[in-house]
């Protein structure tokens, strides 16, 4: 499902409710570094990209579908989702009204924190869980962080998260190894890492690689990845656009330094993402009036 989101829903004679709509409301919590959002999408959502952070999230009413770990998955009411930094993922409402959740964006030192001082080699065992207590603890924490009326509240409400989470948390599974050329897929993608910022073009990445050609770099890194380098280079230079808005710059700025054309490439990148404009991300609003009333 592509385009705006935005779809006809039946309703009955007589029923002249507004009709519904996609919204997004996302806060930050200074004093955590956490970002807590609560949304709704009627369609498609968000195309593919990863976060930098760990991402926990509980589904309130509907089917919210999405790609990660290699299938696509579908969570209902009360289920909770868990997906590591890095992890690749999209968003789509399967049928109508679509679909509402609230999620935490949790920074990974926040998460060595509270895990005893290191997350290396830690993963979630799933990334869909029935956990009707840690659906409360997200939902009680995204409130917390909406309202932002305590600090003692909010920090209380994180650490029952925290308690939570534990139970989901495991040493992650050890990754089998890529079919085809991995060495010239890892190449090329150390050469995106270094280079986001920069215009350079297929070619230029074949022979940085070691490739034989274009075509053999695009088999080798799909193989590997599971996408196209130019999916990778984007998602890479939306994931710096977005430290950099979150740490206040102004986004004509981050645009730039990201690898941006300007700031108009980017908002149109941004939106698709993750379904709001970089300004609205980085001041922290956006089109729900009161969103401590949207979340369930």
């Amino acid at each position: 499902m592509r385009g705006s989101g935005t779809t006809a829903v039946a309703r009955g004679p007589g029923d002249d409710r507004p009709p519904p709509r996609d919204f997004m409301h996302l806060r930050r919590d200074a004093a955590s570094g956490v970002e807590a959002v609560t949304a709704r999408f009627l369609g498609h959502a968000y195309d593919m990209h990863h976060h930098d952070e760990w991402l926990v999230g509980v589904t309130h009413d509907g089917v919210q579908d999405f790609y990660c770990r290699g299938a696509r998955r579908q969570s209902t009411a009360g289920r909770v989702i868990l997906i590591e930094p890095g992890e690749r993922h999209d968003g789509q409402a399967l049928r109508e009204p679509g679909f509402r959740y609230s999620m935490l964006y949790l920074p990974q030192a926040w998460v060595r924190r509270e895990i005893s001082g290191s997350d290396a080699g830690i993963g979630f065992r799933r990334t869909l869980a029935d956990d009707r207590a840690l659906g409360d603890a997200i939902l009680a924490s995204c409130r917390a962080v909406f309202d932002a009326a305590s600090p003692l509240g909010t920090d209380a409400a994180l650490d029952r998260l925290a308690g939570g989470l534990r139970r989901h948390l495991s040493l992650a599974a050890p990754v089998p190894p890529p079919d085809g050329d991995p060495v010239v897929a890892e190449r090329a993608m150390d050469f995106i890492r270094a280079h986001a910022a920069t215009a350079f073009g297929l070619d230029d990445l074949a022979r940085a690689a070691g490739a034989a050609d274009r075509f053999q770099l695009a088999r080798a890194f799909r193989r590997r990845f599971g996408t196209a380098p130019h999916a990778c280079l984007v998602e890479l230079r939306l994931a710096r656009a977005r430290a950099l808005l979150r740490a206040q710059v102004p986004p004509a700025e981050a645009a730039a330094a990201a690898g941006f054309s300007d700031q108009s490439h980017l908002g149109r990148w941004f939106r698709r993402a993750y379904g709001l404009t970089p300004a609205a991300y980085r001041s922290g609003r956006t089109n729900v009036p009161d969103a401590a009333g949207a979340l369930g």
